[in-house]
């Protein structure tokens, strides 16, 4: 095992300028106090930015700064300028993702220059953490602000175990589509060997957005992405539970709080802690105190809501005019009920310490926490965990990630004030044993999935991905291409069988739009030229397709997955005698669906009907599919017919006929010394098996096959066959001297 590489936005330390030098504080936050007690007790480096521009530090500061950060506490900071954070993080990550991704479509804002900054930002930590990546590695990184760079980061370090996650909402596909740049970030993702998020409605929605968009389908949450599987996986964070429960807060501020909140205790606390963000759901929150207050007077001078409120990105206009929102509903509800001896909302616009915050949470009797959507929300879990008493309840958001786990509590709506109300009014009235029964539970719970539990968790699970990736996925052919080519150097007699779709083109929209282009037929052509090779395209697309696209070509071929085989300058012959009695009463059914399938169509093959669903919308697809398979399977059980599924096609044939069987009697009516097979589906699985074990068969793509070799892409297959034409055009020019 190798070390531990931890990258996210920010540093755990906050760097600033004291009047003695350079002063480094442990940051506050989800992530960082999160990751905290795990990175002090790992061997682990953790990446990030520092918190300074590039402008603020000369040369000689910058390196003592690293010194400093490096020896103290094991971190190596990335810096940024000013312009670089103003268009990446202030631009792109919170103007563009962060809304985007918390449901806020009018918010959010698409502008190319911040978008190509924060390519730039994700290249610039590649840059840093490139050098420090060895063999055995693993990489976990963090959040949105790199979202691009695990794919940066695979594609120079194959053998590193990487892992991405998210620790915002994922939004649903419909959201998400609006994305301008909604490939890039899924491409850039899926550069992960694990992805991972707090929820499963968070993984169901990149799956959906991954399917729809890219086209990859999972199965158990495994995605097939190039020559590797993608894991993914919900992970709930988790608090350090020891040290929330143990309740050592600020002994001075726990002192001052116990006798503020003790003086009058038949006043009960509602407690209310967030940063300023429009998020967050605090003036909604603010209104359904107001209504609570309207509609149960009986708890007016018998409860008050303290409102924590840290500052936020004050600079920024929309943030500043949420700020004179909060300050002016605060001011109106006290105006409208204050009495002399009774403020009914106490608010504090600063940020607190943990430790000042576990005695705030000690001595509040309800927690409330309404944003509009939040990853998870740790706060809830802390305020709990400090409960030690069981005492005091938790209203929460529904479209908070922490409610999944913390159900038991009280959930609402945050867009329902009067649910919002009348939840506060019930956790209030909650009866004492009612409260310990429910924070029982809840303390059970949180022992068990703390932070430390999440990273391990996380960390097994990439373990897990990566074992079962190499157990499945053959190895790619590119890391061992000198062998390919000695091997096929030196032959006498080669064999190559190409299938073409997936293979040698790319899949399109209609099958007849993927003809081949001139590139390939002049590839094809080279290949074909050399008196040493045989070169069999070996494809489920009918003879009279092949014929019109590549009949022009000295090859040999294999039509309707070897139904009919043609030699060069002869005539198409069948590999078995068949009739089309069964086509009508099977065409029926398939048109049936293919009507409730906007999106689909039958091809017509002369011995086969293929239905394509690629252009189908995914979701209904699935749901369709488990039917027509189940209605086809019935149909031709009593016969030789089979249903035989490729990549977004299922096609109706005679099962008698597979590529294998076709392609054994090229292999043994020649004595090769070279073969190479080549496909990319379930199709072309009979044709690996038929091949000899010495023989480079190859699968395009991820997944389990009998291949002994894959590769990521059709591409990757054509720069392979033009490697093979530069071969044999120089033992040509070697032969001719």
């Amino acid at each position: 095992m190798g070390k531990m590489i931890i990258i996210s936005n920010r540093l755990p330390i906050t760097v600033n300028r004291g009047e003695n030098g350079f002063e480094y504080t442990w940051s506050i936050g989800g992530l960082a106090t999160g990751l905290k007690s795990y990175h002090t007790r790992s061997d682990s480096i953790w990446v990030g930015w520092s918190g300074m521009a590039q402008e603020d530090i000369v040369k000689r500061e910058k390196a003592a700064i690293q010194r400093e950060l490096k020896q103290r506490y094991r971190c190596l900071a990335v810096t940024l300028s000013q312009d670089e954070v103003e268009q990446y993080y202030n631009g792109f990550c919170n103007r563009t993702i962060w809304p985007l991704f918390h449901y806020f479509t009018a918010k959010t804002e698409y502008d190319a220059e911040t978008w190509r900054v924060y390519q730039a930002v994700n290249r610039k930590f590649f840059a840093a953490v490139d050098r420090l990546i060895q063999p055995g590695d693993t990489v976990w990184i963090h959040d949105y602000q790199l979202m691009l760079l695990p794919q940066m980061i695979k594609a120079r370090h194959p053998e590193a175990r990487v892992a991405f996650f998210l620790h915002i909402p994922f939004p649903s596909f419909e959201v998400f589509r609006l994305m301008v740049w909604r490939e890039p970030i899924l491409r850039g993702l899926l550069g992960a060997d694990l992805i991972g998020f707090h929820t499963y409605e968070y993984v169901r929605h990149f799956l959906s957005s991954v399917r729809r968009l890219l086209g990859l389908d999972h199965k158990l949450y495994r995605i097939s992405y190039g020559n590797r599987i993608v894991q993914v996986d919900a992970f709930p964070m988790g608090i350090d539970y020891e040290h929330f429960a143990r309740g050592a807060g600020h002994r001075d501020f726990m002192a001052e709080v116990a006798q503020l909140f003790t003086r009058n205790l038949e006043i009960k606390n509602i407690l209310s802690i967030d940063r300023l963000d429009y998020t967050k759901g605090i003036p909604q929150r603010i209104r359904a105190f107001d209504l609570f207050l309207e509609r149960y007077p009986e708890y007016r001078e018998k409860v008050r809501l303290t409102l924590v409120v840290a500052p936020s990105r004050a600079a920024v206009p929309e943030y500043d005019n949420l700020k004179k929102e909060v300050f002016e509903l605060v001011s109106q509800v006290n105006g409208k009920y204050a009495t002399i001896n009774w403020m009914p909302v106490w608010m504090f616009y600063q940020t607190f310490s943990q430790d000042k915050l576990i005695a705030l949470y000690k001595y509040s009797d309800v927690l409330l926490v309404t944003p509009l959507r939040d990853g998870m929300n740790l706060v809830a879990k802390e305020y709990i965990a400090t409960r030690t008493d069981l005492g005091g309840m938790l209203v929460i958001s529904e479209t908070a990630g922490a409610a999944s786990e913390l159900s038991e509590a009280v959930v609402v709506n945050p867009h329902d004030t009067d649910a919002i109300a009348d939840g506060i009014k019930y956790a209030l009235d909650m009866s004492s044993e009612d409260k310990m029964a429910v924070n029982r539970l809840l303390h059970e719970r949180l022992k068990i999935y703390t932070v430390h539990y999440w990273a391990e968790d996380l960390l097994q699970a990439l373990e897990n991905a990566v074992r079962n990736t190499a157990l499945t996925i053959s190895p790619d052919i590119s890391n061992n291409l000198p062998l390919l080519e000695n091997a096929y150097r030196t032959a006498s007699h080669r064999l190559l069988l190409l299938d073409y779709d997936g293979t040698l083109v790319g899949f399109k929209p209609k099958p007849e739009q993927a003809k081949p282009d001139k590139e390939l037929k002049r590839l094809l052509a080279r290949l074909a030229s050399d008196p040493l090779n045989t070169v069999v395209i070996i494809s489920g697309r009918d003879k009279k397709v092949l014929d019109e696209w590549l009949g022009d070509l000295h090859l040999h071929f294999m039509a309707a997955h070897g139904l009919w085989w043609r030699h060069p300058d002869q005539e198409w012959s069948m590999t078995i005698s068949l009739d089309n009695d069964w086509k009508p009463s099977v065409r029926n059914v398939l048109e049936m669906f293919s009507n409730r399938m906007p999106g689909s169509l039958i091809e017509e093959k002369e011995y086969s009907l293929a239905f394509h669903y690629r252009q189908c919308e995914p979701d209904m697809a699935e749901v369709k599919l488990g039917e027509i398979r189940e209605a086809l399977i019935y149909m031709t059980q009593t016969t030789t017919l089979g249903l035989q599924e490729g990549n977004k096609v299922l096609e109706v044939k005679d099962s008698r006929v597979n590529k294998g069987f076709v392609a054994s009697s090229f292999i043994h009516n020649q004595d090769y010394d070279f073969i190479l097979g080549v496909g990319d589906d379930f199709t072309d699985e009979n044709l690996f098996m038929a091949l000899p074990p010495q023989a480079f068969s190859v699968k395009v793509g991820a997944g389990e096959t009998n291949a002994r070799y894959c590769v990521h892409s059709w591409q990757t297959i054509r720069a392979i066959l033009k490697r093979f034409a530069q071969l044999s055009a120089q033992h040509k020019s070697q032969q001719s001297h």
